[in-house]
């Protein structure tokens, strides 16, 4: 293989030592991701490299659409083998995409194939990663296993089965998984399907006919959640919205429970309740918040209608939320009720407004209480990793970020941390090569343990 070897992304030798003798082989905790815990518990051996690498993976997807390629050979009716050499072919021209780097890795850790991904060696590939397959009897477990993870935090609709978790708890996997809390197809009151998530959690606590009886149903369910191990939240917004009185929610909701359909106004000021009353409620039980704001979602009403949600049509939002998030942040706090919260923006036009907002709600509560979260989705690749250091490090402490995660739906994710890892070390490494910081090696490397595990296991309290 050409370009990726054992000092990929590695510049200097401080940056190579950093790496190797420090961030290389700590644990991962994927705090968020999108695995599903059914394929976990069910634990079944793959039965090609389609079905791990490409099925579901909306990454992929994308780069594949934007290279003009038929969506017979993304989602549709083509057969895995057809699409896997497809994908082959349009990754071996994706210069600078973290595709292009993410797929190679995976290649040559999971399956031992250190072929260049192109049009050429497609063939070839396909033969030899589904032989690996077959001899080695590749599963979700061995997977997660073999890549060092230690703990995983999926995330789980408020309506969810809880009973897989202690099912996945008896398996005795080396990793423990846990469900994070999260209430947005709850939120989503202009959803199609919304009242059919009002009947879903109806089904598992009580009838629900205004705001008093759905707060009330949120918090029995966040606590058979916390039954179930939970230590994480997570609440997806385009934006911040205002917070309304509590009886204009109340309203807007019956309405809805009677039939009506509710208007973007209604939908944000709903919206805005909620997020507010969630988060009050994550700090009555110590829950930590992951807020993921600056995604425009289903662009395409086309193909949202043709596959539905989360398959590669969303992007950056423009909108700028700031003054409200500060509201909010600061009502909270009056309170005495902000939760420990982790930010993550999409948008990295406001990295620098929301990291020193951000610091402005601080506490001792814990080291970093309010975290500006690792750079996700969009800017989870090389350019978006060095933009969010050097705004942590110029705004805020990076001796109390908690690191990297996969955010992802495929189980192959996890090479990510380590290229998160590389940038981390070449990041301080050149630093300290150009004397902008302490060259004391062992203590900055105790540091970058601390971003690359430690820090997150102090903060969701895990004993």
């Amino acid at each position: 293989m050409s370009y990726i070897n054992k000092d990929f992304l590695l510049k200097n030798e401080t940056a190579k030592t950093l790496y190797f003798s420090y961030a290389k082989d700590m644990p991962i905790f994927d705090y968020h991701c999108h695995l599903s815990e059914y394929q976990i518990l069910d634990n079944k051996p793959f039965s090609d490299i389609f079905e791990i690498w490409l099925a579901g993976d909306h990454y992929k997807w994308r780069l594949m659409r934007n290279y003009g390629i038929d969506e017979e050979y993304i989602t549709g009716a083509k057969s895995n083998k057809e699409k896997f050499l497809t994908y082959c072919k349009v990754l071996g021209t994706a210069f600078g995409n973290p595709l292009y780097h993410w797929s190679q890795v995976e290649l040559s850790e999971y399956f031992g194939c250190e072929l260049e991904i192109n049009e050429k060696n497609a063939e070839a590939i396909w033969n030899q990663c589904n032989e690996y397959i077959r001899t080695h009897s590749i599963t979700p477990s061995s997977l997660i296993e073999s890549s060092n993870v230690s703990h995983v935090f999926t995330t789980n609709e408020v309506f969810d089965d809880l009973s897989v978790f202690d099912k996945i708890e008896k398996k005795n996997y080396k990793f423990s998984v846990k469900p994070a809390f999260r209430a947005d197809k709850i939120m989503n009151i202009e959803a199609k399907g919304y009242l059919s998530f009002i009947n879903k959690l109806e089904a598992l606590t009580h009838s629900i006919k205004n705001i008093t009886d759905l707060e009330n149903a949120l918090e029995m369910r966040l606590q058979a959640f916390l039954a179930a191990g939970s230590k994480a939240s997570d609440i997806a917004l385009e934006s911040v919205y205002d917070i309304p009185e509590r009886s204009d929610a109340d309203k807007i909701l019956t309405e809805v429970l009677n039939g009506k359909k509710p208007n973007e106004s209604d939908s944000e000021c709903f919206k805005g309740y909620l997020t507010y009353f969630l988060m009050k409620m994550y700090a009555k039980y110590g829950v930590c918040t992951e807020l993921h704001i600056g995604a425009m979602r289903n662009n395409n009403s086309v193909m949202l209608e043709k596959l539905g949600l989360d398959t590669g049509f969303d992007t950056i939002s423009d909108k700028n939320s700031i003054s409200k998030l500060s509201r909010l942040l600061d009502r909270l706090n009056t309170e005495k009720s902000l939760p420990k919260l982790i930010l993550f923006n999409l948008n990295p036009k406001m990295n620098a407004e929301l990291m020193t907002l951000l610091g402005c709600f601080q506490s001792s509560e814990a080291k970093g209480k309010i975290q500006y979260g690792p750079a996700w989705w969009f800017l989870d690749n090389k350019i978006g990793m060095e933009k969010h250091l050097e705004d942590l490090c110029a705004t805020g402490h990076i001796g109390a970020f908690v690191g990297m995660l996969t955010d992802s739906r495929s189980l192959l994710s996890y090479p990510r941390h380590h290229y998160f890892r590389r940038i981390l070390c070449n990041y301080l490494g050149t630093l300290i090569e150009n004397g902008e910081m302490t060259s004391d090696i062992s203590f900055v490397g105790e540091v970058v343990r601390d971003i690359c595990y430690n820090n997150a296991i102090s903060y969701f309290k895990i004993y």
